[in-house]
C-alpha cells in the first residue's frame, strides 16, 4: 500500500494505493476505491460505472473535445485518449498527489496535443470557460460524498454555458446518498428538464446525462441499433447501458421523453 500525504484539504485529501488479485485501487480520503485499474490491461475500464460514463457516446459519438473535472487514476482519460483519436482531453484536478499517483501508478499518458492534465480548482475553470467543449465528465469525490463545489446549483448553471451547441453533461453520483433527489432535481432544473439517467449496478453508482438541448425524442430501437455499433467499435457493454437507460427512464418518466 502506498501513501501520499495526511489529510488536510481538498487540495491535497488523503491518496492511497492499494493492490489485490491483479487490479490497483485509488482511494482519497477513505477506503472507498475511486478508480481501479487492472494491471494486466492498464488502458481498459475496469470499473463498471466508468464503463457506464462512456454511454454519452449514444448520443455523441464524436466530439473534438471533451473536458473532465477529477483525474482519479485517469481511467476515463486513458480510454478517451486510446480509444477516441481524434478528441482532444482536458482534465481538471485540484490535488497534486492526485496527478502524481495517476502518472507513476496508473500509466496515465504524457501531456501532448491531445491530453492536458490541468492542477486547477474544478469549479472555478468550468466557470471561467465558457462555450469550450462538446462533453462535460463530471466525477469528484471525498471519500464517497460530493464535493459541494461539484454539485451546486451555479455548479450546474455554469456546466450548461461550458457547453458547445449539442453539447453534454455526464454527472457520477451515489445511488445510496441522502442528497442524491436534490443533485439530479439541480440538473434538471440547469438544463431545462433534459436529461436522463441509469444506475450502473443495484445499489451503486447513478450515472446521468445532461443535454444542453434536447435531442429530440429517440426510438429505443434506434438506440439498439446505435449500442451494437458501438460494442463492436469500443468493447464495451453499450447494449446493456441501453437496456439501464431504459429501467430507469420508464420509473422516472419525467425525464428525457425516449
Amino acid at each position: 500500500m502506498v501513501r501520499f500525504t495526511k489529510k488536510k484539504t481538498l487540495s491535497d485529501v488523503d491518496v492511497v494505493i492499494s493492490e489485490q488479485e491483479g487490479v490497483r485501487s485509488l482511494h482519497l480520503g477513505g477506503s472507498m476505491i475511486q478508480s481501479a485499474m487492472r494491471i494486466a490491461a492498464p488502458n481498459e475500464l475496469e470499473l463498471v460505472y466508468t464503463q457506464c460514463m462512456m454511454g454519452f457516446l449514444l448520443f455523441h459519438p464524436v466530439s473534438a473535445h471533451i473536458l473532465m473535472v477529477g483525474l482519479g487514476g485517469g481511467s476515463l482519460a486513458k480510454f478517451v485518449y486510446h480509444q477516441l483519436p481524434e478528441t482532444k482531453t482536458t482534465v481538471i484536478e485540484i490535488n497534486p498527489q492526485v496527478i502524481s499517483a495517476a502518472t507513476h501508478y496508473f500509466a496515465l499518458p504524457e501531456t501532448d496535443e491531445r491530453l492536458e492534465v490541468i492542477l486547477a480548482d474544478g469549479a472555478q475553470y468550468i466557470a471561467d470557460h465558457p462555450d469550450s467543449t462538446d462533453i462535460l465528465i463530471v466525477d469528484g469525490f471525498d471519500d464517497g460524498l460530493q464535493i459541494q463545489s461539484l454539485c451546486s446549483q451555479d455548479f450546474y448553471d455554469h456546466a450548461r454555458q461550458v457547453l458547445c451547441k449539442d453539447g453534454m453533461l455526464v454527472v457520477n453520483l451515489l445511488s445510496r446518498d441522502k442528497n442524491l433527489d436534490t443533485y439530479i432535481q439541480r440538473i434538471s432544473d440547469s438544463f431545462h428538464g433534459h436529461i436522463v439517467a441509469m444506475m450502473s449496478d443495484m445499489r451503486g453508482n447513478l450515472i446521468v446525462f445532461a443535454f444542453k438541448h434536447s435531442p429530440g425524442k429517440v426510438a429505443w430501437k434506434v438506440l439498439k441499433t446505435r449500442a451494437q455499433k458501438l460494442e463492436a467499435t469500443y468493447g464495451l457493454p453499450f447494449t446493456d447501458m441501453v437496456s439501464k437507460l431504459r429501467k430507469y427512464n420508464d420509473c422516472y418518466h419525467t425525464y428525457l421523453e425516449i
